[in-house]
């Protein structure tokens, strides 16, 4: 009789169904305080204050603030809060029930999320995975149009190679219609009459994202496998439907295993590895076939190694990529809403990062994206990714400030607060400073790094033109040199390229390294490259730039405003996409014009010098 109960209950549940303060120093002493507020799609705020001394023949006054804000173009275009509320339908898509599908190897996310909700911490906030989760860039890797697009692009570039393309990027951003194709010995097509296709009988697992029933079916044994990148990951492929093994950090009495097998068809099973940077790996290293001219495969590429650069750092000791992208709730949880004790640690599903911009897309364009999360979703997301930015990824510091001979001399000091490179992963972020310098007045008198409506960066030579690019500065004397940290590939004959297809190699690689990072021999790719490479002050933990910014005729005191902006898909790259066609990029092309690609601050500061 109590099994008939517990099915009774679980069939109406179915149906329910940063910026620190920063020391600065210039000609004299000083101190100051600052607060920075900005406004965007999401929520959030900060504030910082600090304390600054000086030296030498004025006075000096810092001002580091810390804020989550949008650095405002230079030329007339509407602020991100105003365009927002332009392109926001008069009703909100409220987002789609997750799916149910239950097939061979995988459950869709809604058989987990039925019993995992209403989940709260000690202080009373929601921690549950069905609304963490589903607005989270893990549960829209399919459903993001940027990567549609570029997938789109790549095969209408190198066409006889569509099919390696698609199996290769489905490999992560839809892994369990990968998996379950492979295992009949399949292609594995996306796009078309592919998985992404409704009509496809995998098309609600392939849009499930990296769901429930991937992850926490990786086996143990895989960070044992040699070349763990790629989306290698192991997953026993013998065990029959209805007992395979879903792993988790605590163990499940008797009552729960019998419920969890009856919603999802998964037996749970205690295991530590699931807590391990290692479950990370597989897709967050990743080596890409380029193409020589002619178009056959020449080689491969690191197109992105998070997790090698985590590995080769101070963190790998001391933190794993879950203690920071999936932070620990406020006390114990309860796991599920069919009883059991609470546990701690309980590590949230919230799987924060840096694209806040991706997520205001999805946000405001969730019906023609057909999403499973509400806008309130997405409103949590962004502020958790804002906050992650503005508090966790960098600070900015300057000091030794002085006037001699008609300049203003200081440096520009940024630390590395994430656990791999900044900007890290897909090598359209970019991440640069803003260097502004103003008379008595408020009259600008030296600029560099501006911000403009296109969300193109003034005086960047690759904006300007797709063959160049900026080099890295250890000296910054002009408006038009600006101090970019990006990835900038090249093809086999040397060419700049924006297409993964044809990147051989960085040319350019001064993405700011991660504390105490250490060079490998058995992976070279991962050291900085161009210039970086020679300059003594970009080590392990950040970088130091000098500027030295002409005064001319202007009266002081002068004040020095320096800002570290972060963007998501650099405009050479959008640029670039754009210009081609395909049913993919015109959608993204639409979402992209309604959506102004402002840069985030990440961190600033502050210093006023009296000659």
């Amino acid at each position: 009789m109590w099994k008939k109960l517990v099915w009774l209950l679980l069939v109406l549940v179915l149906l329910a169904a940063c910026t620190q303060g920063s020391p600065g120093q210039g000609q004299g002493q000083g101190q100051g305080s600052g607060s920075g507020q900005g406004q965007g799609g999401g929520q959030g705020q900060g504030q910082g204050g600090g304390q600054g001394q000086g030296q030498g023949q004025g006075q000096a006054q810092a001002q580091p603030t810390q804020g989550v804000a949008e650095a405002q173009p230079t030329t007339a275009a509407p602020t991100a809060t105003t365009a927002q509320e332009a392109v926001q339908p008069a009703a909100p898509f409220p987002g789609l029930p997750l799916p149910y599908d239950r097939g061979r190897f995988f459950s869709g996310s809604g058989a987990c999320t039925a019993c995992h909700t209403k989940q709260t911490d000690q202080a009373g906030t929601d921690v549950s995975v069905d609304s963490q989760w589903r607005s989270s860039m893990m549960a829209n890797t399919a459903r993001d149009p940027y990567w549609l697009a570029t997938v789109r692009s790549e095969s209408i570039q190198a066409p006889q190679h569509a099919e390696v393309i698609q199996g290769e990027c489905a490999n992560c951003h839809t892994p369990m219609a990968e998996v379950t194709l492979v295992a009949d010995g399949q292609a594995v097509p996306l796009l078309d009459q592919g998985l992404l296709a409704a009509a496809h009988p995998l098309h609600n697992l392939a849009r499930d994202g990296v769901s429930c029933t991937l992850c926490h079916q990786i086996e143990p044994d895989n960070f044992e496998q040699p070349g763990l990148h790629s989306g290698s990951f192991l997953i026993d492929m013998q065990l029959p439907e209805g007992e395979r093994l879903a792993y988790g950090l605590f163990p499940s009495g008797a009552n729960l295993v019998t419920v969890m097998q009856s919603s999802s068809g998964f037996i749970p099973q205690q295991s530590a590895h699931v807590g391990q940077a290692e479950m990370c790996a597989a897709c967050h290293d990743l080596y890409t076939p380029y193409l020589d001219a002619a178009g056959e495969i020449a080689g491969e590429f690191g197109e992105q190694l998070i997790y090698s650069e985590w590995k080769n750092s101070a963190y790998a000791k001391t933190t794993s990529c879950q203690a920071c992208h999936m932070p620990q709730a406020q006390g114990s949880v309860k796991l599920s809403i069919t009883g059991g004790p609470a546990r701690s640690p309980y590590y949230q599903h919230i799987f924060v990062g840096g694209n806040a911009f991706m997520l205001r897309m999805l946000q405001q364009n969730g019906q023609a994206l057909q999403v499973s999360a509400a806008p309130e979703h997405f409103d949590a997301s962004i502020a958790r990714t804002e906050q992650q930015l503005s508090t966790k990824t960098a600070t900015l510091t300057l000091d030794q400030a002085r006037v001699s001979n008609g300049e203003l001399m200081a440096n520009v000091t940024i630390e590395n607060l994430a656990g791999h490179k900044f900007p890290g992963g897909y090598p359209s972020r970019r991440a640069w400073l803003q260097v502004r310098l103003l008379d008595k007045d408020g009259k600008v008198i030296f600029e560099s790094g501006a911000v403009e409506a296109t969300g193109a960066i003034t005086g960047n030579d690759n904006d300007i033109d797709a063959t160049r690019y900026e080099p890295h500065y250890t000296l910054l004397t002009d408006p038009e040199q600006v101090q970019i940290y990006e990835a900038i590939m090249v093809n086999s004959d040397g060419e700049v390229t924006t297409t993964l297809l044809r990147g051989a190699r960085y040319v350019k690689d001064n993405r700011l390294l991660p504390s105490g990072f250490q060079s490998n021999a058995e992976q070279p790719e991962l050291d900085p490259q161009g210039e970086a490479s020679l300059d003594a002050s970009f080590t392990g933990g950040g970088d130091t730039l000098t500027l030295q910014l002409p005064l001319g005729q202007a009266p002081g005191p002068f004040t020095l405003e320096v800002s570290l902006l972060y963007q998501t898909i650099g405009f050479r790259w959008a640029e670039n996409l754009l210009q081609k066609s395909g049913a993919e990029i015109d959608l993204f092309s639409q979402l992209y014009q309604a959506l102004p690609n402002l840069p985030v601050i990440v961190a600033t500061a502050q210093l006023t010098i009296t000659p």
